[in-house]
């Protein structure tokens, strides 16, 4: 009878350790639920298309109004109402390392975030959209002419043909 007990008892500690361990499919469905509602909220926000007057071709610039806020206090100073935004990353840690690696190629770079959590890597940032929209414009020439744009996206990690200007709500 104790063997009976003990068997019962290793059982049933055995089935509570197996069910306590988190699931992967748990953490893939946060995972795809949020990317779901940032895509929606990106796709809710109004944009605004700017056409480059340049004799090159036209480049499509996004606008969208968020309001951020400066994650460090140096950062605030430089933080105006049009900002160029080179990534949107919901991890600090990683746009924090973004962001070093951007200032280690000489940028001056801004680590805003918003009312949702999501970290904005803002390399930019201008009190007239016009300049806002040149520096954009700019950045993407710069990096697009190298032609190299699967050494960027080891490099950086970013994609650089998806930079957005954001208008700053107070």
């Amino acid at each position: 009878m104790k063997k009976f007990h003990y068997a019962l008892v290793l059982v049933t500690l055995l089935l509570i350790g197996v069910s306590c361990k988190p699931k992967q499919s748990a953490y893939k469905q946060v995972y795809e639920a949020a990317k779901e509602r940032e895509m929606q909220q990106t796709a809710s926000q109004p944009t605004t298309v700017v056409k480059d007057a340049s004799p090159l071709p036209p480049v499509e610039v996004s606008v969208r109004k968020e309001k951020v806020e400066a994650v460090y206090p140096t950062d605030a100073a430089g933080l105006r109402k049009y900002s160029v935004v080179i990534a949107s990353l919901s991890v600090k840690l990683n746009a924090e390392s973004l962001k070093g690696r951007m200032e280690n190629e000489g940028h001056s770079v801004i680590l805003a975030q918003n009312e949702q959590g999501m970290y904005r890597v803002i390399v930019a940032s201008y009190d007239d959209r016009a300049q806002a929209a040149a520096k954009r414009d700019e950045i993407y020439r710069t990096y697009s002419a190298k032609g190299d744009t699967e050494y960027l996206r080891r490099t950086y990690g970013v994609p650089f043909n998806d930079l957005w200007i954001l208008e700053r709500e107070y």
